[in-house]
């Protein structure tokens, strides 16, 4: 299998359309059987339920060339479950999670030609979608919805290496109490939007989210779980029922605890205590690890004694353990790995 004549090492973090996706309807109670399609172009009534009421939900995970030359792709599983979750809190049909993750490698085995080689620094992103495509003008479940997965090969979510962001507290909420904060919803991200627009004119990388209802415990930012590390060396996740359960925080406890020996602990983080912290790094499938250098809380600053200039060690060694991993230089849990046939 030949590949595309692609800059790889030179790829950015955005779309770039491929040859083919997956496309699967569901109409009066059930769904079609689904199949892959070249047509990346969307049609659907001017009333579709995604239009009027925001009625989505997506899932984002990647598929790796390994050390040995295989096409792997790194626990869809988790990705289908999610997915589900995020359908059941939306009134949305559960697309069937055993065909979730064989539409992801009937997608990653169509465009291989576009999984970007070992060592490029690249990968290709997948991006498994649900929206209601039926018309309603009510507030209501749409009657009909689309399943959808494309592809694209994107570069290093940092180009040039990792550094250290600067955050800030904000006023915003992410969340409300019992709201959608667990599941990804497309709204969520849209409502996320003002708050980063808004953090990055004022100099900021990012925003820490705090528990919507108390304002004193740390939650997420837009897109990323926290994680800390104290200055014992323990690995501190924050705990809370509105937080995304991010696959990669859950792969790297996992590590934290199985592969390096380390104490691993999900608990309620006040913000109280985040400036006792030695480490801390946002982490997602884009960036997997991103190291956290300061937090800024409205003028008053907290910097982290690891992290100032470039990723802290015990960070460090779990970014290096997880792309260890999901690159095939470290053996990985099993079911972890998917191997593309």
């Amino acid at each position: 299998m030949e590949k595309k004549n692609l800059d790889w090492s030179n790829l950015g973090f955005g779309y770039r359309q491929t040859d083919y996706r997956y496309v699967a309807n569901w109409k009066n109670g059930a769904w079609s059987e689904g199949e892959l399609t070249t047509d990346a172009t969307i049609t659907m009534t001017e009333c579709a339920g995604v239009l009027q009421y925001s009625q989505s939900c997506f899932e984002g995970l990647k598929a790796y060339t390994t050390e040995k030359g295989q096409i792997v792709v790194f626990r869809p599983d988790l990705n289908a479950s999610r997915m589900a979750d995020s359908c059941r809190r939306l009134e949305m049909p559960v697309y069937p999670e055993d065909k979730f993750v064989e539409a992801v490698k009937a997608v990653v085995r169509a465009n291989a030609a576009y999984v970007p080689p070992y060592g490029s620094g690249a990968t290709l992103y997948l991006r498994p979608f649900m929206f209601g495509s039926g018309p309603v003008i009510g507030v209501s479940p749409a009657p009909e919805y689309q399943f959808r997965i494309f592809a694209t090969p994107v570069g290093p979510y940092f180009k040039g290496g990792a550094k250290p962001l600067t955050i800030r507290v904000s006023d915003f909420d992410r969340a409300a109490p019992n709201g959608t904060g667990h599941i990804k919803a497309g709204l969520n991200y849209a409502m996320s939007l003002h708050a980063i627009v808004d953090a990055h004119n004022q100099g900021f990388n990012e925003n820490m989210y705090l528990d919507p209802k108390t304002r004193t415990k740390v939650e997420e930012t837009g897109g990323a779980n926290f994680l800390f590390v104290t200055k014992d060396g323990k690995v501190v996740t924050p705990k809370s029922p509105s937080i995304l359960p991010s696959i990669t925080r859950r792969s790297l406890m996992v590590v934290a605890k199985e592969y390096l020996g380390l104490e691993v602990e999900e608990r309620e983080v006040y913000f109280d205590e985040v400036k006792d912290f030695a480490e801390c790094g946002l982490c997602g499938t884009a960036a997997v690890i991103s190291p956290v250098g300061k937090i800024v809380d409205h003028g008053k600053e907290i910097c982290f004694p690891s992290g100032m200039d470039e990723m802290g060690p015990v960070t460090k060694k779990l970014y290096d353990a997880l792309t260890g991993i999901q690159m095939g230089r470290i053996e990985a849990p099993e079911g972890w790995i998917q191997v593309i046939e």
